[in-house]
Order: C-alpha cells, then sequence, then structure tokens
C-alpha cells in the first residue's frame, strides 16, 4: 500500500490518496471522522482545534459501504480557508497587490522548516514553506491510518496510542492491563495517560509552560496486538518492519526519537536481561517469556504485542520567542509568533497510533495475497494456524 498527502495549513482542504486495500473491506466515512476527532482532543491544544472540526469526505474508491480496490481518495476541508482565500489564492497576482495580500513571511523561526526550505526551494517568502511544513498535514495521515486501523481491528488486530511521559512527568503503566483498559483510561484523559496518578501532574506542567509563554514535549507509546509472528523479514535492510515503524515515527513533525521495546535502556543491561525467553503450548504455540524487544527479532513480528515509543520536542513556536535572522534584512529579530499549542503530545500519541497502524496494515498486505478481503482474512488465518502448529 502506499499514500500521498496533499494541501497546506491554510489551503481550501488536504487531501490523501491511499492505493493497495483490498476489495471488498468494509468502510464508512465514521470510521475516519472517529479517528479524526481524537487527533483533534487533548490538554493543551490551541485555538486552531475550535475552528476546525475535522470531517473526512470519502470522494472515490468506495461505494455502498465497501471497497472497490480502486484508489481511494479523501479530502478533509479547512473551515479557515474564507479568512485565507487572498492569501493563499491559486491565481496570479496584479501588479502592486503582493504586499497587500501576500502577508509575507521573511523571519525565519527557530525550530521550524522555514529557513532550510527557503534555502532548497528557492523560496524569499517562507509562508510557501511553513504552510506545508505545518503539523496540519498530520490530519490526512490520519485518515489515512484511520482506514489501515480498521482494516487490522478485521483481521483481528488492535492497537493504541497513549503517553508515557510529559513535561518530564513520567506515567507508570500497568504491565497486565487489557488493551481494551488501556483504550477506555487513556480516552478518558485529557492528556492521553494511562496512570491516573500521574494525569493532574501532566496538566499543571502543560499550565506552567503555557503560563511562561514556553512549550513542552514528551514521549508516547503505540502498542498492538495481534499481529502474526514472521512479519517483515531479516533478508533486506529495507524489508525489516522494524525499520519501517521507526522510519515512520520519525516522520512525524517533531519527533526526534524512536524506541521498540525497551529501546535504549537495552544498552545499560546485560543481555540475560535484554532478550526474551522463548517457549511453546499446545493452545497457543510458540509465546515468548517476556517483550523486552517490543515484540520483532530479526526485523521481524514474534506474535508478542508490537510496542513502539516516540520522543516528541517541545513545539518550536513560542510565545517567548527565540531570537533568529530577518532573510531580507539579515538582521536579528525575535522570531515571530503564529498561532500554536502549548503542547501536542497527546494528539501526536493519535498520530503515532495512526502512522504504526499503516505500517503494519502495509506489512500483511505486502505479505499475504489481498486482491480481495476475504482472500486476505483466510490467508491470515491459514498462517496464524501453520506458526502455531509449526
Amino acid at each position: 500500500m502506499r499514500y500521498l498527502t496533499a494541501g497546506e495549513s491554510h489551503g481550501p482542504q488536504l487531501t490523501t490518496i491511499l492505493e493497495g486495500l483490498p476489495a471488498g473491506m468494509p468502510l464508512e466515512a465514521s470510521d475516519i471522522n472517529d479517528e479524526l476527532a481524537r487527533r483533534q482532543k487533548g490538554y493543551g491544544r490551541g485555538r486552531r482545534m475550535q475552528i476546525e472540526k475535522d470531517t473526512a469526505e470519502i470522494v472515490s474508491g468506495v461505494r455502498h459501504g465497501q471497497t472497490l480496490g480502486s484508489p481511494i481518495a479523501l479530502v478533509v476541508k479547512n473551515n479557515d480557508w474564507k479568512h485565507w482565500t487572498k492569501i493563499m489564492g491559486i491565481e496570479a497576482l496584479e501588479e502592486g497587490q503582493e504586499d497587500e495580500i501576500k502577508r509575507k513571511v521573511t523571519r525565519a523561526r527557530p525550530g521550524h522548516a522555514d529557513l532550510n526550505g527557503a534555502i532548497k526551494y528557492g523560496h524569499h517568502d517562507m509562508r510557501n514553506v511553513l504552510e506545508r511544513s505545518s503539523a496540519r498535514e498530520t490530519t490526512v495521515r490520519v485518515a489515512a491510518g484511520a482506514v489501515a486501523k480498521k482494516l487490522l481491528s478485521l483481521l483481528g488486530v488492535e492497537i493504541v496510542g497513549h503517553v508515557v511521559e510529559l513535561g518530564g512527568v513520567k506515567a507508570t503503566v500497568n504491565p497486565n492491563l487489557s488493551m481494551e483498559a488501556l483504550k477506555e483510561s487513556t480516552e478518558a484523559s485529557p492528556v492521553r495517560v494511562a496512570d491516573p496518578n500521574v494525569e493532574q501532574a501532566m496538566m499543571s506542567a502543560i499550565d506552567e509552560a503555557k503560563k511562561n509563554g514556553d512549550s513542552i514535549g514528551g514521549v508516547v507509546e503505540v502498542v498492538a496486538t495481534g499481529m502474526p509472528a514472521g512479519i517483515g523479514s531479516y533478508v533486506h535492510y529495507d524489508r525489516k518492519l522494524d525499520g519501517k515503524l521507526a522510519a515512520a515515527i520519525m516522520s512525524i513533525n517533531a519527533f526526534k526519537g524512536v524506541e521498540i521495546g525497551i529501546g535504549f535502556e537495552a544498552a545499560r543491561l546485560p543481555g540475560s536481561l535484554v532478550h526474551d525467553e522463548i517457549a511453546w503450548d499446545g493452545k497457543t504455540g510458540y509465546y515468548r517469556k517476556t517483550n523486552r524487544l517490543g515484540g520483532f527479532e530479526g526485523g521481524m513480528t514474534t506474535g508478542m504485542p508490537v510496542v513502539v515509543r516516540g520522543v516528541m520536542k517541545p513545539i518550536p513556536t513560542l510565545y517567548k520567542p527565540l531570537m533568529s535572522v530577518d532573510i531580507e534584512s539579515k538582521e536579528p529579530f525575535a522570531a515571530s509568533v503564529e498561532r500554536s499549542d502549548s503542547c501536542a503530545v497527546p494528539a501526536a500519541a493519535v498520530v503515532a497510533e495512526h502512522v504504526v497502524a499503516w505500517e503494519l496494515a502495509n506489512a500483511l498486505i505486502e505479505q499475504f495475497n489481498s486482491d480481495r478481503f476475504e482472500t486476505l482474512v483466510d490467508e491470515i488465518k491459514r498462517h496464524r494456524e501453520y506458526a502455531r502448529e509449526f
């Protein structure tokens, strides 16, 4: 499977086209819109979430509630477009209109793509960069991931993203917590955390950052259960599924680190406390006694829960701005402020959940016959039975 996204933060719409979904898979707009609503929640979000009530329209690839096997196109309209029609318009401007209409950006903001993107593409108005590099684009990445998440759920794979650290406050999550309980607790939490003992401390950290004109980051975790063993490959570097997941997490705006399983903690432990002992019983077949490697060995799934974490840096748009340089005058200045959140880590957990869902679904599509949904279901069922009896 693959997908492309298009659109600018203040353009008329965001669009994504998905290719490679099997024909005959049940899909409704509500499957996508429920997930988009989750992305917009979270303590610390800014005013944009009050302006935009994101909903996706399915404009191709689905008929009467089932996928056709052809490309699926999804459109999310930007409600704020009505205030930006001249500034972000398609048509060329008449002579003398540029200063009046364009709201030209020449002051590069530290931590953003502004300056590097301007140098790369030759833009002397950095609005051409920031409109596309904005995290607004993750809206349609979640929409694409929602389709993948629907496919996974129909194949017996459940997935949830949650916050495990925010502003230095760390959660302690019960390792025996069921997926259903993890989902319920995180959905009920304003900061999407499963540890009620730290919820208020996380909210207070966000409040303090906002009061100081600052921002804070954190760590999110995505857990997926039900993935069959042997998905991915050890044969080539670019077919290792844990590598694909790491790349997907790092592609999210503001993410600066990835862990699989215990991740960096493995560097501080002896091998006997890192690797997972293998066991077998007649009911489940092979399993691991622990899951320190996060459901992966040799770039392939082990059948244990997939566990991926991502580090999100603090949002770089600050209300106590850092110093920078104007690209026209070359004079120093305090970086301009665009509308921003003080913390987007809870929302980032939802984004991470959906990019992981896409990679897991894609791995299943690549490995099994997937032209028809019913065939895919049968093949994965046979694979599970084969692995159990191996």
